[in-house]
């Protein structure tokens, strides 16, 4: 199974933006706030493996 890095990059309501940061990568993906951690903010990191998010420490 992969790993993939993300970078919030913006919240709008129940949805969020997520920019790769493991690959040179414009595209943003929208992601369902109910499948990422709470206490996520724009600028926070995350870790996509094994299916879920997890964020990462700054």
């Amino acid at each position: 199974m992969e790993t993939w890095f993300y970078e919030v990059v913006s919240i709008d309501g129940d949805y969020a933006n997520l920019k790769r940061t493991d690959i040179e990568s414009d595209d943003l993906k929208l992601v369902a706030r109910a499948l990422l951690p709470p206490e996520i903010m724009e600028g926070s990191k995350l870790k996509y493996e094994l299916m879920q998010y997890e964020l990462l420490p700054l």
